[in-house]
């Protein structure tokens, strides 16, 4: 018999940005607030680690310091982005008219290319 050690990764420390969160939002004093699929993480970071995220190519401003991971995005409808498939149980925000065409250009622009690049 073979003992196997698995190296599971801790999501709460470790976390991939374009894999695991779906969103973010930045606060005061360099906190930022990570929304995944099922938890929230708080992380302090530094002026630099801050604008690195804030420019991340994967990701794009809605407001109110919040940015969310266009990769992840399942469906927009009605000023609404979903995160998941399944609406009803789907992580959910909220966007003003403006920013949902551009984001539903986005989503259009990367579904019909494996390689899209956003522009700022």
């Amino acid at each position: 018999m073979v003992n196997a050690t698995l190296s599971e990764r801790n999501i709460y420390e470790d976390f991939d940005l374009d894999a695991d969160i779906l969103y973010f939002r930045t606060g005061t004093q360099g906190l930022v607030s990570f929304h995944g699929r099922n938890y929230n993480i708080k992380k302090r970071m530094t002026a630099e680690q801050l604008q690195e995220l804030i420019h991340h190519q994967g990701f794009y401003a809605v407001g109110g310091g919040c940015y969310i991971n266009i990769n992840k995005i399942k469906t927009i409808d009605s000023g609404n982005i979903y995160f998941d498939s399944d609406i009803a149980d789907s992580r959910q925000m909220a966007v003003n008219r403006r920013k949902q065409y551009v984001i539903q250009q986005l989503f259009v622009q990367r579904s019909s290319s494996k390689d899209w690049r956003m522009t700022p």
